[in-house]
């Protein structure tokens, strides 16, 4: 059947490449190695088969190619549907046989190709509605595909349904009355676990004792702004987060109410979604029970949608946009960034033109939009007001708690799971800055009135209806073009600002780069000077940039004053369409007032005393030499403390649960006297109180911990390499593919510098390629990290390199990772905010306790299941001992050479393989 829906008369040669070759496939089954010129030149004069035209780019090392990719055709023929991006991901999800080596795989593009297009003349094939419109469409934009698709699609019958008439509409529904008072019995929990387990599964005592202790955050409050606040840190392998979803759905089930669950990293949120899916029966009470909430710039926004597919996008990002279609008809939830649309069908294309069909800019226009009934994030916020559980993440949580309105008033019982990251999430939610970004991208939204966008008409539609709209919005249009401009940081390079703000943002580059210290400069990464006794030039400019802004303030807020009073009048051209158009701008507005009220603060401090409650500095931010952004910083120094008043004290119940709170037990929990012991318990909670904000609350605060239950002097082992000088990029990469080599894969490098991570690639990502050991990395292989992360935990012989990302949040159990290698003491980066922080809370203590954490996150990686076994390499000559106490107690620890490391790894690989 292949043979005669894919001919060898029609079929392209297929290319295949690596790091550690070049190969050609045929449709007649020959195979041929090629050198890099010949495989140009034969991208260059035919079409050409290849899988993920980025990475093949990299291994050609050219900045890209066309060529008939194979993932693009599966991103029309399975929308919304997971696959890893490999020849032998590909295999498995189509179920045909695996490739064993380059050759085969080489020949498998072939048959993955020629089986996803038999695909679709199947009459049982799923994703058939809107396929012909699509490639109909696809074919308008010359997509390579088109030609190959246009000779097996079948032209339906009847016209296609729109996509936008696809889409289901949400329903208004009453609003959920409040939770009932209820106690959960220790019996309830119980049973609701032994229920969510199911009665075969193993009964694991401190996974009960969790549940119990978690049970007592869903009591009744007795005193307001007083939650019950659990801190529970749970080793890895006791099984917390059902330990905690099964008090959870029970509460919700008994007391009507809702229990929002916050993770730090989309893997855990996504993994979330997927245990949730054990508790209900069926997939209608999972939606109708579990949703899971991000932020709005994560969804597909469908009037972004319609406007490039009518003409906004051209080339190769109108192509994007009508694959994006395609999985908008069959997606679940809308969720662009870490849902089911692939995260490597973006990086495949331009990164920005997939960020522009989100609401990034706050451009919404809510009930005025065509396509507010069937808007994926309208849909998300109403089914979250009458579900059981909402797994969200940190940053929203915070956003929602700390605005008044009915989501931010139903954050009643919480649940922080990866709670070791509440410090820096409260730090990057409760801060803010007055950049060059920003104020250029406020004059957009200000003066962009007559864009081709037609969320921009707002101004001047509203201004048709009212003369004193009309004055108000000239007005602003006017002073905001005091605002910076498009190409402002070109002009700031070539030193010549234009405007009183660019003259700021200008004086303090100036300022920056002359107090900062050599290494950072050389660095190529951002820079930062604290804001002491400023230059006379950055006083007066921010003196002309208060004015300026004023000059903005004014007649936006009386522009939002007009605009309610209308609301309030119901003149007679007042329809619901105009009323949805002018509350949408009114949210804009008072958006936009509290961004300019807070730069007017931030001008204020250039000239006057520090608060000590905050942080403030100037910043230049780069990447690799390149600068993208200039200006003032602000934030909390302990940003707990907004946490706890925004967040905690307004809820009822709340867990904070990690696996690394930075709990730190000196005494034995089984100790007779109990005073003693409580006393203990106390002292050593004594840092997790601080870093999560809880020492903020006047409430008695509930405590848990329990032990991993690992055998971890028996599965696991650390290697301390102590001969591999410190800064010296040769010496690291001959110790990577060392050890590397030794593991045969199955490797997790952890680097704390993006140069260090790319100049060990470069040196040693050839040589294992020969070995057949496939090497991946962030920051250097075209995909994003989850992408990258399925790929590793795919093939058992892979390595990934990356940063601060892959050190926790990753789950890749079993033989897939069974080496972690860190490339050395994870020191703090030298920042103001550091440096602040650190005075403030115990110098070296506090550097300490910061590594620990990493070190215990990083050796978190290696061990996920029963089972397990694997070796942790700390490539150091000075790791005090003070520190190794990040690791779990009685583990053996070994400070050796690279050479006894190596050969104490083989024979670990040995004795797994064999």
């Amino acid at each position: 059947m292949t043979e005669s829906l894919f001919s060898e008369d029609r079929i392209p040669p297929a290319l295949y490449a690596t790091h550690a070759g070049i190969w050609i496939a045929f449709a007649n089954g020959d195979v041929r190695s090629l050198d890099r010129t010949a495989a140009l030149n034969l991208l260059q004069k035919n079409p050409v088969i290849v899988l993920n035209t980025p990475m093949m780019a990299s291994r050609l090392k050219i900045p890209e190619i066309s060529a008939l990719d194979i993932l693009e055709l599966f991103a029309f023929v399975y929308p919304a549907c997971f696959t890893v991006p490999t020849p032998r991901g590909l295999a498995k999800f189509l179920d045909i046989p695996l490739p064993t080596d380059e050759v085969s795989t080489a020949v498998s593009l072939h048959h993955i190709t020629a089986q996803l297009l038999k695909t679709v003349t199947n009459p049982k094939w799923q994703q058939k509605e809107g396929a012909w419109d699509s490639a109909t469409a696809l074919a308008r934009h010359q997509w390579n595909w088109s030609h190959f698709l246009s000779q097996y699609l079948i032209k339906p019958r009847h016209p296609e349904r729109w996509l936008f008439s696809r889409l289901a509409e949400w329903e208004e529904s009453a609003p959920k009355p409040p939770a009932r008072p209820v106690i959960l019995s220790v019996e309830d929990s119980d049973a609701s676990l032994s229920t969510i387990l199911g009665q075969k599964a193993e009964i694991r005592t401190e996974q009960r004792r969790y549940t119990q202790n978690v049970s007592q955050i869903f009591r009744p409050r007795l005193v307001e702004e007083e939650p019950h606040f659990l801190l529970a840190q749970a080793g890895t392998g006791i099984g917390k987060t059902l330990g905690y979803l099964a008090p959870a759905t029970k509460w919700a089930e008994q007391s009507g109410g809702t229990v929002w669950i916050s993770t730090y990293t989309k893997a855990l949120q996504k993994q979330l979604g997927r245990e949730s899916e054990r508790i209900f029966p069926d997939d209608k009470s999972y939606k109708k029970n579990v949703v899971v909430r991000k932020g709005r710039e994560n969804y597909l926004c469908l009037l972004n949608l319609e406007e490039a597919l009518q003409g906004n996008f051209r080339y190769r990002s109108a192509i994007l946009a009508h694959l994006i279609a395609r999985w908008a008809a069959y997606t679940r939830d809308g969720d662009m960034i870490g849902g089911d649309l692939p995260g490597w069908l973006i990086s495949l294309f331009r990164r920005n033109g997939a960020l522009s069909l989100t609401d990034r800019r706050g451009e919404c226009i809510y009930a005025a939009c065509p396509h507010f009934r069937r808007c994926f994030i309208e849909h998300a916020v109403r089914a979250t007001d009458n579900a059981s559980l909402v797994i969200a993440n940190h940053a929203l949580v915070m956003l929602l708690a700390s605005r008044s309105g009915p989501e931010g008033n139903g954050l009643e019982r919480l649940i922080f799971d990866e709670g070791h990251h509440l410090f820096e999430a409260a730090d990057a939610t409760f801060s803010f800055a007055f950049t060059g970004r920003e104020s250029s991208e406020l004059r957009r939204w200000l003066t962009g009135a007559e864009g081709r966008s037609r969320r921009r008409r707002g101004f001047a539609e509203m201004a048709s209806y009212d003369e004193q709209v009309a004055l108000s919005v000239e007005l602003l249009k006017e002073a905001a073009r005091i605002l910076p401009s498009d190409s402002w940081l070109t002009r700031l390079s070539e030193n010549k600002p234009r405007g009183v703000i660019e003259k700021l943002f200008h004086a303090i580059r100036d300022m920056v780069y002359a107090r900062a210290a050599s290494a950072s400069k050389a660095s190529g990464y951002g820079i930062e000077a604290e804001i002491f006794e400023p230059d006379g030039e950055v006083i007066a400019a921010a003196h002309e940039s208060k004015i300026a802004i004023h000059s903005i303030l004014e007649p936006l807020i009386s522009l939002g004053k007009r605009l309610e009073q209308l609301l309030h009048e119901t003149p007679d051209w007042l329809t619901n369409p105009i009323r949805g158009k002018i509350e949408s701008l009114i949210n804009g507005l008072e958006n936009r007032e509290d961004l300019l009220s807070s730069w007017l603060t931030l001008l204020e401090r250039l000239s006057a005393q520090a608060d000590p409650r905050f942080i403030d500095w100037l910043a230049v931010d780069r990447i690799e030499g390149r600068e993208y952004d200039i200006g003032i910083h602000r934030h909390w120094l302990d940003p707990t403390e907004p946490l706890a008043e925004h967040v905690f004290k307004p809820s009822h119940g709340l867990l904070v649960t990690s696996a690394t709170l930075g709990v730190n037990n000196t005494q034995s929990p089984s100790q007779s006297d109990l005073e003693t012991e409580a006393k203990s318990i106390k002292a050593d909670w004594t840092e997790a109180e601080r870093r999560s904000g809880a020492r903020y609350l006047n409430s008695p605060l509930l405590h848990f911990q329990a032990q991993s239950p690992f055998d971890y002097t028996s599965s696991a082992e650390i290697f301390i390499v102590n001969d591999i000088p410190k800064n010296n990029i040769a010496a690291l990469s001959n110790g990577y593919v060392r050890l590397l080599e030794a593991s045969e894969g199955g490797a997790l490098g952890l680097f704390s510098s993006i140069q260090r991570l790319r100049g060990v690639y470069t040196r040693i990502a050839d040589h294992l390629a020969r070995q057949g050991l496939s090497l991946y990395a962030q920051h250097v292989d075209p995909m994003d990290t989850g992408t990258l992360v399925d790929i590793f935990r795919d093939d058992p012989q892979a390595s990934l390199l990356g940063t601060d990302a892959l050190r926790d949040g990753i789950d890749v159990p079993g033989n897939s990772l069974r080496l972690v290698v860190m490339e050395g003491l994870p020191w703090p980066r030298p920042t103001v905010a550091h440096a602040a922080r650190r005075m403030a809370y115990g110098g070296r203590h506090y550097d300490d306790q910061i590594i620990r954490a990493k070190l215990a996150q990083g050796f978190g990686r290696l061990i996920r299941r029963q089972g397990d076994k694997g070796a942790f390499v700390l490539l150091s000559s000075a790791v005090p001992s003070r520190l190794l106490n990040a690791f779990p107690e009685g583990i053996k620890i070994n400070r050796l050479p690279l050479d006894i490391a190596v050969e104490r790894i083989k024979a670990q690989c040995r004795i797994k393989h064999d």
